[in-house]
């Protein structure tokens, strides 16, 4: 990014924490910064799980609840690096009735919710969507459902995958999502009827596997609704924090369950929150604002 936080160039790679071993982290970046032209100098902010116990450098969990500009106050500091690299810490809440935790996310609320000045609630779709507690400058509680994985592991490992097939797009005002995710929020407790009436009604009445990919999607995205319902009480206020397909699919749900949201661009929040991050990490000059002011 530049010295002002507009992105300047990007690379995307699948190097998660799955496939890179600790001693390795250094080398995937710098390869990817040598690629994009960056300065052997220019510092770096990570979040994410190259923060966790097994990732590159542990960056303790902040514990909720907590202000949400205190995760740039508890970063780390990578050790045995040329470049001045400082990674983010993750969110935890230790309740041992509700314990849960979160990497990036907390990144992605930082960036989206800096200039909100009332209570809200925030919505993160995702493999394991979060949503979270959003007031007075903190961040007082939130809860992970795991949507994304439960529904690559139903249409492909469980019986339901000769229901749904290979799945594919399918338009979020699709009939077969919107009334699923109705049937999923009013009736979560049927949650796992719910679910078998899938193969039951590509048996009986030869259902394309198409609409059954599209009604296992709503019924656990509406099933997921409902228990953030009961948990925080939904306000009136939503930030719904997503990119892509799952923000279609998501705003599509909001709108079948008449709950007004908010639509933040998550890929936009993350680098709002790095910056953030780096702007105090790595502060301007006078100098240097004012040459950045006129060659805008």
């Amino acid at each position: 990014m530049s010295d002002r936080g507009t992105p300047i160039a990007e690379r995307r790679s699948d190097e998660g924490m799955s496939k890179v071993a600790r001693s390795d982290y250094s080398s995937v970046l710098e390869r990817h910064l040598e690629a994009l032209g960056a300065p052997a100098t220019l510092p770096a902010v990570v979040c994410g799980m190259a923060g966790s116990r097994q990732g590159w450098q542990e960056a303790r969990y902040l514990t909720i609840p907590a202000p949400l500009k205190d995760i740039v106050n508890r970063a780390v500091q990578v050790t045995g690096t040329r470049r001045d690299i400082r990674i983010l810490p993750g969110l935890a809440q230790r309740d041992a009735a509700r314990a849960d935790v979160m990497r990036g996310e907390e990144t992605q609320l930082l960036g989206a919710l800096k200039d909100a000045d009332q209570a809200c609630l925030a919505c993160l779709p995702g493999t394991h969507s979060k949503w979270a507690r959003f007031m007075d400058g903190h961040i007082s509680g939130f809860s992970s459902h795991m949507t994304g994985e439960l529904f690559g592991l139903l249409a492909t490992q469980s019986i339901l995958r000769h229901a749904v097939g290979a799945g594919g797009n399918f338009d979020p005002a699709d009939a077969n999502f919107v009334d699923a995710v109705c049937e999923g929020f009013n009736h979560p407790a049927e949650i796992t009827r719910m679910l078998f009436s899938l193969r039951a009604s590509q048996l009986l009445f030869d259902r394309p596997q198409i609409s059954g990919y599209a009604r296992l999607s709503g019924l656990l995205i509406g099933c997921e609704i409902a228990s953030a319902r009961i948990e925080f009480a939904v306000p009136d206020l939503i930030h719904l924090i997503a990119s892509g397909k799952l923000a279609g699919l998501y705003q599509s749900a909001f709108s079948a369950l008449d709950m007004a949201v908010v639509p933040v661009d998550a890929d936009a929040a993350v680098v709002a929150g790095l910056v953030i991050a780096a702007r105090q990490y790595w502060p301007l000059s006078d100098r240097q604002d004012e040459m950045e002011r006129m060659k805008s």
